[in-house]
């Protein structure tokens, strides 16, 4: 069996775990037989033979010559049909334009359902690592929006005011940007919503922020170095809450006690979900369409961490195994209300699951 990747390592988890190797461009890998080759341009090819965790790098131009043309379809199917090779896997999200120069030469291209390289599932001890510090550079980046709020006065009307200005969502994503690049993440679309905002899971959060209200904090960079990414989610009200927002907060807290404690091999993730789903519902936390528009429990328990933010297998399709790593972050969001989430990541054990990320911060600031 042969594999083939075409695509920036930034951009592509498989390439970045075939390779350890960081390029802004698009570029051809290729496993054959064991032995793992890389084609790069001039311009990375010094770099690539000091880091590139392959055996073989080749230079695109010296191919280009031997095959009359620079297109990286033309070189990779040259380099193919030299090796004799007639069928190769690719990923999924593999370019349809470089699969029909391949195919045009004759070649078979099989897309991978799931994971391209299975082994990404479970997590090794440097991986382990790696995750630990992901996660070490996104509670920075907490603790400075969380350092934020707490130092804004609560103004006229409930308006927060920071430094001598409104604050808003933008300004508390901007310090805890700032915080992770700093050190050494690189900030993914970080969370700061308040109040009816914070009622969509994914509304990253604009404009002014009000006191007293729900404000959900989630903040998933990358680490520079190794690719990893880190998860963590936090609730909090500038000022007082009301017992309605307490009871809503203490609520989704339970309830992730309630699935990290389920979590161990051999336990279907859908079990873990359908049990959060029941523990809402038994509170009397319903999850239904009201006005058109869900409210409630309405997305995953969690998700698999890795190289990417979103990594297979899906929580509600798998069935648990050591070395997996899993976000846990369930959520109430009801209009009128707001919304709270809280999220850690674990990693499955041999006898339950270790939680890897740890952060304390109250509910009121």
């Amino acid at each position: 069996m042969s594999k083939m990747i075409y695509a920036a390592s930034p951009q592509s988890a498989d390439m970045l775990y075939a390779t350890g190797f960081h390029a802004p461009d698009a570029f051809v890998f290729l496993e054959h037989r064991g032995r793992k080759t890389i084609v790069l341009n001039d311009l990375e090819i010094d770099r690539g033979r000091r880091e590139a965790k392959v055996d073989e790098v080749l230079a695109a131009s010296d191919l280009a010559r031997d095959f009359g043309s620079a297109s990286p379809g033309i070189v990779a199917a040259g380099l193919l049909h030299r090796r004799k090779i007639r069928r190769v896997d690719v990923p999924s999200d593999f370019p349809l334009g470089m699969a029909r120069v391949l195919e045009k030469t004759g070649l078979k291209v099989v897309p991978v359902e799931g994971h391209f390289w299975p082994q990404r599932e479970t997590k090794t001890a440097r991986e382990l690592a790696a995750i630990r510090h992901a996660l070490r550079i996104t509670v920075v980046g907490m603790r400075r929006a969380v350092e934020v709020l707490r130092a804004s006065k609560i103004g006229r009307g409930g308006a927060l005011r920071w430094n001598g200005k409104i604050l808003t969502s933008e300004m508390v994503r901007a310090e805890a940007d700032s915080a992770v690049l700093r050190a050494g993440g690189i900030p993914e679309g970080t969370i700061v919503a308040g109040g009816h905002q914070a009622c969509d899971p994914h509304e990253r959060g604009h404009g002014p922020l009000r006191a007293h209200e729900l404000i959900i904090l989630d903040i998933f960079p990358r680490d520079a170095r190794s690719g990893f990414f880190g998860d963590l989610t936090r609730t909090v009200v500038r000022g007082r809450a009301s017992e309605t927002q307490r009871r809503l907060y203490q609520t989704v807290r339970a309830a992730q006690r309630t699935a990290i404690d389920m979590i161990k091999p051999r336990v279907k993730g859908a079990a873990v979900h359908r049990a959060v789903q029941d523990f809402f519902a038994s509170r009397g936390y319903l999850t239904e369409k009201k006005r058109g528009r869900w409210t409630g429990f309405f997305h995953g328990t969690g998700h698999g961490l890795g190289l990417d933010l979103h990594e297979e297998p899906r929580m509600a399709a798998t069935v648990f195994r050591p070395g997996q790593v899993f976000t846990v972050e369930p959520g109430l969001y009801y209009p009128g209300l707001g919304g709270a989430r809280h999220e850690d990541v674990v990693a499955v054990t041999r006898s339950g699951c270790q939680q890897l990320s740890r952060l304390s911060v109250p509910l009121e600031l």
